[in-house]
C-alpha cells in the first residue's frame, strides 16, 4: 500500500504549514499533534508578552547610531489593552529627537506584537537594505518600545525625514511567531492614513520572505517613493522592475 493510500492527507500537509489532517485518537487529537499545538501557542504568547532587549538590538545595529524612545503605553499590559497609546510618543520622548539634515530615510524599529521578530530580524533586514540605498541620506535608527505602526509618523516628522521605513513585529500565529512587517510612509506626519503606506509582510526565516528579497523590495519602494513623492495606494510594486534592479550592479 502506498504512503498516499495509507494517509490521503500527506500530500496536502506537505504543501502547507497549516494544521490539516491531523488525525485523532478517540475523540481527541493524537498526542503528538496536541503537544505541537501547545508548543506553538506558547511561542506565540511569549512573542507577544516578552520585552524587547533594546541594548542587545542596539549592539546588533552597531556602528549605526540608534535612539531609543517609548510610546505613551507605560507597560506591556497597557500596550495590549490600549492600542491608541502605542501610536503616539510618551510624554517628553519627542525631546530625544532632533531634525536630521539631510535625512531622506529614517528606519524606525517598533516591537509591535512580536518582540521576538524584532529581536531576530530587524538588524539583518536593515543591514541587507542599506547597501541598496547608497546616495541617500539615512538618519539614525529609532528603536521604539510598546509601539505600533502609526508612531513612525510622529517620529518621522520630528526628525524631518522625507520617508520612514518602520519595521514592526507582526501579530504571531500558531505557525510563525516571529514574522516581521515593513511599512513605508512618505512625508510622515501625525494623522497619516494607512492607505498612504506601503507594506511588506511575512519577513522571517521559516519559509517567509528572506532578508535579501525584503531588502530589494524595500529599497526599490524607497527610491520610487522619493522619486514620485508618494507612498500608499498610488505606488504599486513592480515585480519586473524590482527583479531587473536586483540583477544590476546597484539600484539607482
Amino acid at each position: 500500500m502506498s504512503d498516499l493510500a495509507k494517509d490521503p492527507w500527506a500530500k496536502l500537509r506537505a504543501a502547507t504549514p497549516a494544521r490539516i489532517g491531523l488525525g485523532r485518537a478517540g475523540a481527541a487529537m493524537p498526542t503528538k499533534a496536541t503537544l505541537e499545538f501547545q508548543f506553538a501557542h506558547a511561542r506565540a504568547r511569549d512573542a507577544v508578552h516578552s520585552e524587547l532587549n533594546v541594548e542587545m538590538l542596539a549592539n546588533d545595529l552597531l556602528p549605526l547610531e540608534t535612539i531609543q524612545v517609548a510610546s505613551a503605553a507605560a507597560d506591556r499590559v497597557t500596550y495590549l489593552r490600549r492600542p491608541d497609546l502605542g501610536r503616539t510618543l510618551g510624554q517628553g520622548e519627542a525631546a530625544k529627537l532632533t531634525e536630521q539634515n539631510p535625512c531622506d530615510i529614517a528606519f524606525v524599529v517598533a516591537d509591535g506584537l512580536s518582540s521576538t521578530a524584532m529581536q531576530s530580524h530587524a538588524a539583518p533586514v536593515i543591514r541587507h537594505t542599506l547597501p541598496k540605498l547608497q546616495g541617500l541620506g539615512i538618519g539614525p535608527v529609532i528603536i521604539a518600545t510598546q509601539a505600533r505602526v502609526a508612531i513612525g509618523d510622529e517620529i518621522g516628522a520630528a526628525i524631518g525625514a522625507k520617508l520612514t521605513v518602520l519595521l514592526v513585529g507582526e501579530r504571531p500565529g500558531l505557525t510563525v511567531a516571529d514574522s516581521l512587517g515593513a511599512y513605508l510612509t512618505y512625508e510622515p506626519r501625525p494623522g497619516t492614513r494607512d492607505s498612504a503606506r506601503n507594506c511588506l509582510s511575512n519577513i522571517h526565516t521559516q519559509g517567509g520572505m528572506d532578508y535579501e528579497t525584503a531588502a530589494t523590495k524595500i529599497a526599490w519602494l524607497c527610491r520610487e517613493a522619493l522619486r514620485r513623492g508618494l507612498t500608499g495606494t498610488g505606488l504599486k510594486e513592480n515585480a519586473a522592475a524590482i527583479a531587473q534592479a536586483d540583477s544590476g550592479p546597484a539600484l539607482r
